[in-house]
């Protein structure tokens, strides 16, 4: 096979394997960048293996002109920018010692060892700068075309290389597995077994993978088998992925929310496990009350606007199994566009402080219950 595209023919992409070639070095594109182009999917990241030592990169970079930053020095990893566009260029390497957080690695000169110590078959692609892909274990290949998300090996001893692979192989399955085959089981076996190993996992790690996961297009097999193997308890204790696969038939050409689908699995202390940023977990926070509140659809529109009132909705009505009729939107529409028409001081002074606020909560409530009819004239009568 051969990969093509303007990402692999840009010349800063070109001009950095051409750097370490003309030295005398191997030079590979690798990962996610191959797996995607043989996809036909967006390339974001742009990594590169080599044979050459990191001082060697640092060295090959500065008379080359560009700029290398020693982000990952001790693993191998160098970026290099160039063009303003960062490569991480890595160091062929094979593990001594594995900790299940970190490695101890030691550099390598043979591209099949480097290929060995990858997480998944599809993701052991290298390519030439010609495009040309290469397969050093002679299993990536086929995996990526039937689409069969697998770990390089033995899976049992993948995941104690490093614990978060185990969330890594249900995001992964999510995006890039064929649902027609199912779940690898000898992964997912394997998943179970070393699931205690996530706890040794830092929050934001997880959250970081949860979020990448839920934001698939269809997440809900792989979060099923999450559920059934034991893995989403120890990430989201009392969490349910019952009604994940309604909510995103419910969604239809929605982009997918990783926060409302969040909502519909509930669980406890979600943004503090997952270590939410302080808006999303005000936002997950309104999607739950919104959700658990018996209120009418202009009314909830009213109370959470647009956004957060049509969520509601879908969350309702995926916990219930229900579809929803299209004159529910427009009725959140309409009471998302209603505007109080009693303002602090046009109760003033006749009332002050508590006293106020009750009375333009008690007129407000007038005012709802009206259909939101009531004019500030009738109101103030």
């Amino acid at each position: 096979m051969k990969l093509s595209g303007d990402w692999i023919e840009a010349a800063h992409v070109q001009r950095v394997l051409a750097m370490l070639e003309t030295a005398g070095h191997c030079a590979f594109l690798v990962g996610g960048c191959v797996r995607n182009a043989a996809l036909s999917q967006p390339v974001s990241d742009i990594d590169i293996a080599t044979d050459a030592l990191p001082e060697r990169v640092i060295t090959l970079a500065e008379v080359a002109g560009f700029k290398a930053v020693p982000t990952g020095i001790e693993h191998g990893t160098i970026t290099v920018v160039a063009e303003h566009v960062p490569h991480e260029v890595t160091t062929f390497r094979r593990d001594v010692e594995t900790h299940g957080r970190h490695a101890t690695v030691a550099f390598s000169t043979d591209v099949r060892e480097d290929a060995a110590r990858r997480d998944f078959t599809m993701n052991a692609l290298y390519a030439r700068a010609d495009g040309t892909v290469i397969d050093p274990l002679g299993e990536g290949m086929n995996d990526l075309e039937t689409r069969h998300l697998r770990f390089v090996g033995d899976p049992a001893q993948r995941i104690q290389e490093d614990y978060l692979r185990i969330l890594r192989f249900f995001r992964f399955t999510a995006w890039y597995g064929a649902p027609e085959r199912g779940i690898d089981a000898e992964g997912l076996a394997a998943c179970a077994a070393f699931s205690a190993g996530i706890e040794t996992l830092s929050r934001e790690r997880i959250g970081h993978e949860m979020r990448k996961l839920l934001a698939a297009p269809d997440p809900a097999p792989a979060v099923a088998a999450m559920q059934a193997c034991g893995v989403l308890a120890r990430v989201l204790p009392g969490a349910d992925a019952r009604a994940l696969a309604p909510l995103v038939h419910l969604e239809g050409t929605r982009a997918p929310d990783p926060l409302r689908r969040l909502a519909v699995l509930g669980g406890t202390e979600v943004a503090e496990r997952l270590r939410l940023s302080k808006p999303d977990a005000r936002r997950l926070e309104r999607l739950q009350n919104a959700m658990a509140e018996d209120l009418d659809d202009a009314v909830l529109g009213y109370r959470y606007g647009t956004q957060d009132a049509c969520d509601a909705l879908l969350l309702r009505a995926a916990f219930l199994g229900q579809e929803i009729d299209d004159s529910r939107w427009n009725r959140v529409e309409f009471g998302a566009s209603r505007h109080f028409p009693v303002a602090a001081r046009d109760l003033m002074p006749r009332y002050e402080g508590a006293a106020l606020g009750a009375q333009l909560k008690a007129l407000e409530e007038r005012w709802i219950a009206s259909g939101f009819t009531l004019s500030r004239d009738a109101l103030l009568r």
